[in-house]
């Protein structure tokens, strides 16, 4: 039998002050709530089952799969209920981290790996807002964290406004090979290691002859939550994209 899902109103009861951390209700042995989230009554971010946050990224996200190295799940709320989902985790090469700022583990660092939300919302500017809330949250709940990566993605025809929105520090451009099949895009990786792609891998493989393959950029954005580890970052810092060059 399936383990049913929980909806927001069958998960612990928790508190919600305007503009700032929601906690749990429940106070550890050494005097504290823990934190589950960020925001204010109309618009805030909090963790969300795992399962939860597969099941609306594949049922909305444009990629309509999800990352296995995904561990911190965020539920994007308005008054209408989950509108949303962030998923935080490892780079695709988890171990890469210290190519990027000198000296990290990996555990102290997280990618953006999903990103999706409505269009049915009223709330304006939710994808940059829901950003900065996450970041608020991930600073009190996990303080090792020194830096944030995440990619604005071509297939989506953009080059990172929400990043720029967000303060993230710009670090340039790179080319990728993704392969389209039956109207899903998948990463080069997912086409040439067994390993990366598993199951995709093996499908692709059997449909090579009828995939496609398409060239885009990806354009890298960076958020140090440690402002000494920029200092330690191993890439150039580029000025903001303001127009979209094809």
């Amino acid at each position: 039998m399936n383990k049913e899902l929980k909806t927001e109103t069958q998960l612990p009861q928790t508190i919600v002050m305007p503009s700032a951390y929601i906690l749990s209700e429940q106070i550890s042995l050494y005097g504290e709530r823990d934190c589950l989230g960020f925001g204010n009554k109309d618009f805030y971010v909090k963790e969300i089952q795992r399962e939860l946050a597969i099941k609306t990224i594949i049922e909305n996200h444009y990629s309509k799969k999800v990352y296995n190295g995904t561990y911190i799940n965020l539920g994007v709320f308005d008054k209408t209920g989950l509108i949303g989902v962030l998923q935080y985790g490892y780079a695709m090469n988890p171990a890469s981290c210290g190519s990027v700022v000198k000296d990290t583990s990996m555990d102290e660092y997280l990618e953006l790996n999903r990103m999706w939300l409505s269009d049915e919302t009223q709330i304006k500017y939710p994808e940059s807002r829901a950003i900065s809330y996450s970041i608020k949250y991930i600073k009190r709940k996990f303080p090792k964290i020194k830096w944030i990566q995440s990619f604005a993605d071509e297939r989506c025809g953009g080059f990172g406004i929400v990043y720029q929105a967000c303060s993230f520090d710009f670090y340039g451009e790179h080319k990728s090979t993704f392969w389209e099949l039956d109207n899903v895009v998948y990463h080069n990786s997912m086409m040439t290691s067994k390993k990366a792609g598993g199951k995709k891998y093996d499908l692709l493989q059997a449909n090579k002859e009828r995939c496609t393959s398409h060239t885009l950029r990806q354009f890298r954005y960076i958020k140090f939550l440690n402002q000494k580890w920029k200092k330690k970052c191993l890439l150039e810092q580029k000025p903001y994209i303001k127009h979209y060059a094809m």
